[in-house]
């Protein structure tokens, strides 16, 4: 049966403790070996994914809406806390309007050999620091093939609260694991038989166009931090240098938008497959 909130100081509820933003990026999730899911459909999707929740938080009118989800915690064992909307609220730090939050126990990241097998376009985010950013790119990698997401030992944690909510809840659907030690893994890419494409500004980068008209079997693409873009080493490192074609006197987009277009541009076809062995050999820059 669900248990009702009395005391938002209850040691029970220590996983909800003041889920702003600000005071998150203060007390890092990962540590604790949580992440928070908020509303309806981020919480299924993560169930769908396999993850498994400590508990589940939500105001009474949503143990209607949700019935089927508190009668399967009931059978599971899984402590469903149901509060008003103040308790709630000075529990968490913010108005909880969609649905439920739930404590989900953090999965152990897969291997980087087992998310690149039989992968055919990769998406790394180096040190992409903005929370929404990170949730908009997998949103975007989600609904347009993307078969794998790399993120660097500095970039922000896609299972953070608002980067879930943002990809609404797409993070759970797009295999993804930390690429480390970086840009050593730029090495690491390229042995497995990607064409790494940096996305840049530089002069001797090649247009998108040119890229996806004849797009190599397997490729990886890397976007770069807010403001500074790549590390000079990356651009160094990678294959080609990929930049989008601007109107406008604009000379770059938010890397959000950006990933999008080139995911778009790069998708894979269809019926194309690829061999997750040899192929490994450094292929030359596509012209330009």
């Amino acid at each position: 049966m669900p248990t009702w909130i009395t005391d938002p100081a209850d040691p029970l509820l220590l996983d909800y403790v003041g889920l702003t933003d600000v005071a998150l990026r203060r007390r890092t999730e990962p540590e604790r070996g949580l992440y928070i899911a908020e509303s309806e459909k981020v919480i299924r999707r993560a169930l769908a994914a396999g993850h498994r929740p400590r508990s589940f938080l939500m105001a009474e009118r949503w143990l209607t809406d949700l019935a089927d989800l508190v009668a399967w915690a009931e059978r599971e064992q899984i402590p469903v806390h149901v509060g008003a909307h103040p308790i709630i609220e000075d529990l968490t730090g913010f108005h909880l309007h969609r649905g439920a939050l739930a404590s989900m126990q953090r999965p152990e990241l897969p291997a980087l050999d087992q998310v690149l097998d039989g992968a055919r376009r990769v998406v790394v985010l180096e040190d992409i620091v903005d929370h929404t950013n990170v949730g908009a790119i997998f949103r975007s990698a989600a609904a347009l093939g993307v078969d794998a997401v790399l993120v660097t030992p500095r970039c922000a944690d896609p299972l953070y609260r608002r980067s879930i909510r943002v990809s609404m809840g797409t993070v759970f659907q797009v295999p993804w694991t930390r690429v480390d030690p970086w840009p050593g893994g730029v090495d690491l890419l390229q042995q497995h038989g990607f064409h790494v494409a940096a996305m840049a500004l530089a002069d001797d980068a090649v247009s998108l166009d040119a890229l996806a008209a004849d797009p190599p079997p397997r490729l990886a693409v890397i976007m770069g931090t807010e403001g500074d873009g790549l590390s000079a080493r990356t651009v160094a490192g990678a294959d080609s240098v990929v930049q989008i074609p601007m109107a406008g006197g604009v000379d770059s987009l938010n890397v959000a938008a950006a990933s999008a277009v080139a995911m778009w541009a790069l998708r894979a076809p269809e019926d194309a497959t690829v061999s997750a062995q040899g192929n490994s050999a450094r292929r030359t820059p596509p012209a330009g």
